[in-house]
């Protein structure tokens, strides 16, 4: 390392922080928060014209989903589905594989879970269902990506399209299980029976947040860690970054993709069986949250950290537990949630290139 020396010529202390180190920072910085601070300010501008002051409807958003103790309750429950499906993202984008079926194999791991749960608590105690019904939600969830894990394995063919088509029959066939299969006869309305209140996943210290949430948690970190100190992880972030080069270092890049492709989606099976198990207990036709194609942005910006993707996670938790507040005070429909996910990618997409371009000219 370099030193400055005195007049005398002897060395003297390190020099300070480089400025190229401090710019380096800053441009960190700007890529996780610029987006999000960009996507607010046009939102502002959106309820502007709709008649709405920006200011008082995020103040609802912020009061309702982090300063009231109920609404701080919900958003750290509704943390639970997004940390599993945001860690089974993490690991296909690392393998540079985009499993946009997510929400197809979240909606089919919930209703498997909705149907079996109030059966299995009848013949087995209440731990042993939780684990049983968790495991066959990641199962069903893996095995919806099985076709289009083999065609981009074999055939090279975009998984893009095929996932989303999946997922789009995934939805479809849920509705008719629940509608013609799984319906509960003592019910008006289409949907699963009831699972008590009681059997469901426990409540942590007389709040309203259920054991899920540490559990995705823990679950998240373990992905994280797999994918950044096991030898798994380097294999597949080479798989990702590289696929012809991975093929000349020996490695089995179709096994390794349909192994990707296999914990992603079984991942996004587990969040639907803790959504179910730990908030509704039943499944009604037609429900279908989209949190899937909602995380993506989120871990973009976490640039596919587990750890960065909590903060993340907890912001837009707050975001979408707020709004509903929000939207319902300001007559203005949920569907402006989804408007500022929309911005938040736009703009991550718009900073990526300003900044590479920067990089560039350097």
């Amino acid at each position: 390392m370099s030193t400055t020396q005195d007049a005398a010529g002897n060395p003297g202390l390190p020099p300070p922080l480089s400025a190229g180190r401090g710019r380096a920072i800053a441009a960190t910085i700007a890529r996780f928060l610029l987006p999000i601070l960009l996507a607010l300010l046009v939102g502002a501008v959106i309820l502007l014209l709709l008649g709405t002051n920006p200011l008082t409807y995020y103040g609802y958003v912020i009061k309702r989903g982090l300063f009231s103790w109920l609404g701080l309750q919900a958003t750290i429950t509704r943390m639970a589905p997004l940390l599993l499906l945001g860690a089974g993202m993490i690991v296909a984008f690392r393998a540079g594989l985009w499993n946009l079926g997510i929400d197809g194999q979240f909606i089919l791991g919930a209703v498997m879970t909705a149907a079996l749960s109030p059966l299995l608590i009848q013949v087995m105690p209440n731990w042993l269902m939780v684990v049983v019904m968790l495991a066959i939600a990641a199962a069903v969830g893996a095995l919806w990506s099985v076709i289009p894990a083999l065609l981009k394995a074999y055939y090279a063919i975009n998984e893009i399209i095929t996932t989303l088509m999946m997922s789009f029959l995934a939805l479809s066939l849920a509705n008719l299980l629940i509608k013609v299969v799984f319906r509960d006869p003592s019910s008006t309305a289409p949907e699963t029976a009831v699972l008590p209140v009681a059997e469901r996943l426990p409540r942590l210290f007389g709040t309203t947040i259920h054991a899920g949430v540490p559990f995705a948690l823990v679950v998240l970190l373990l992905v994280h860690f797999v994918m950044t100190r096991t030898a798994f992880g380097l294999r597949v972030q080479v798989v990702g970054a590289n696929p012809k080069a991975a093929i000349h270092a020996g490695l089995d890049v179709p096994l390794l993709s349909l192994a990707v492709f296999a914990l992603s989606a079984g991942l996004a099976g587990l969040a639907g069986g803790v959504e179910i198990l730990g908030v509704w207990g039943t499944m009604r036709a037609d429900w279908n949250p989209a949190y899937g194609l909602m995380i993506v942005p989120l871990v973009f910006l976490a640039r596919f950290n587990g750890i960065a993707l909590v903060g993340f996670v907890f912001f837009f938790a707050v975001l979408s537990i707020g709004g509903e507040t929000a939207s319902r005070k300001a007559d203005i429909p949920n569907d402006f949630l989804l408007v500022l996910v929309a911005l938040v990618l736009a703009f991550l997409a718009m900073t990526e290139y300003l900044m590479l371009r920067w990089q560039r000219q350097r």
